[in-house]
């Protein structure tokens, strides 16, 4: 079992992927995992919407800029390519009405399954890259996502076809702080 740092710290975003398929038991541990992500007042907030059809990713891939958008291709590359979906007024809402100073909590929430779904499927040698520059609403009706939901990232999932190299990350005395800013 590798130590949880190591997935942490060797997670890579993937943008190309081998050809072989996903094994369905790993795709229900990359379900599992967001089934047990924490979220407000266990509100549970997320859809999981698996692409796997090659039509339905080139529509996708339809909603990504022509240029400027690395993942381009692993949109149509990757087996798989699961989009998040988030329910709107459940998280940080109560009877429908948002409590906190940010607003609906959905990004949040959706936010740490996504995390789920990357270190997992890290952990099973599985590639991901979270993909949030792309048309929502034109891929929201490619996937017939309903009015109350928000299509928030796509998530190309497959087998990396090279590995990736660390990026360069800040010292943590740049970022903690003690008792005050």
């Amino acid at each position: 079992m590798q130590d949880f740092m190591d997935i942490v710290t060797g997670r890579r975003s993937i943008r190309k992927y081998d050809s072989r398929g996903v094994p369905s038991e790993d795709l229900n541990k990359i379900f599992e995992s967001v089934r047990w992500a924490p979220s407000w007042n266990n509100t549970q907030c997320w859809e999981v919407v698996a692409v796997q059809d090659d039509i339905v990713k080139r529509q996708l891939q339809s909603c990504l800029p022509a240029k400027g958008n690395p993942a381009l291709n692993a949109i149509v590359q990757a087996p798989i390519v699961l989009a998040l979906c988030g329910r709107l007024r459940q998280s940080g809402c109560y009877k429908e009405q948002a409590v906190t100073k940010f607003g609906d909590w959905f990004m949040f929430d959706l936010g740490i399954a996504c995390q789920n779904i990357c270190l997992t499927a890290h952990q099973l040698g599985l590639g991901t890259v979270i993909v949030g520059f792309f048309d929502y609403d034109k891929a929201a009706a490619v996937l017939s996502v309903p009015e109350d939901y928000e299509l928030v990232v796509l998530i190309p999932l497959g087998y990396p076809a090279q590995k990736g190299k660390a990026p360069a990350r800040r010292a943590i005395n740049e970022f903690v702080h003690y008792e005050r800013f």
